[in-house]
């Protein structure tokens, strides 16, 4: 490959980035959902009882000029209460808590990274192919 070439390639990865990183960046946020309801499916996270705060993670993935970025969360009140526990709190009314916590985001965030890595080692493939 001459210089020309691969300048011709470049610029046509140069058109094609933000596109391709968007698409990756989908990937990853849909992987670190299903992971983050996975972990939140029973212990050591926490049990399922009506299934409305496992469906509640989301990942949103907005463009970036050339690039992406991703957000993984929740909306649902208890979710840091659940990730974190709280210790020896009363509320307004009185009523005494003690609960431990039930990680499922935290074990979830080694995959997540995994992922990641792969995802934009495979966008550079694709750019460059």
């Amino acid at each position: 490959m001459n210089l020309d070439d691969l300048a011709d390639r470049l610029d046509g990865a140069a058109d094609r980035l933000g596109d391709t990183v968007e698409r990756h960046m989908r990937a990853v946020g849909t992987a670190g959902v299903a992971r983050i309801r996975a972990n939140a499916s029973g212990r050591p996270g926490p049990n399922v009882i009506t299934g409305r705060y496992r469906a509640s993670w989301r990942a949103v993935t907005e463009p970036l000029p050339y690039g992406a970025e991703c957000t993984i969360g929740t909306s649902a009140p208890q979710g840091r209460r659940l990730e974190f526990g709280f210790w020896d709190m009363t509320d307004r009314i009185g009523r005494h808590y003690f609960q431990p916590p039930f990680p499922h985001v935290q074990p979830a965030l080694g995959h997540i990274e995994d992922t990641l890595h792969e995802e934009m080692r495979a966008a550079v493939r694709e750019l460059l192919s």
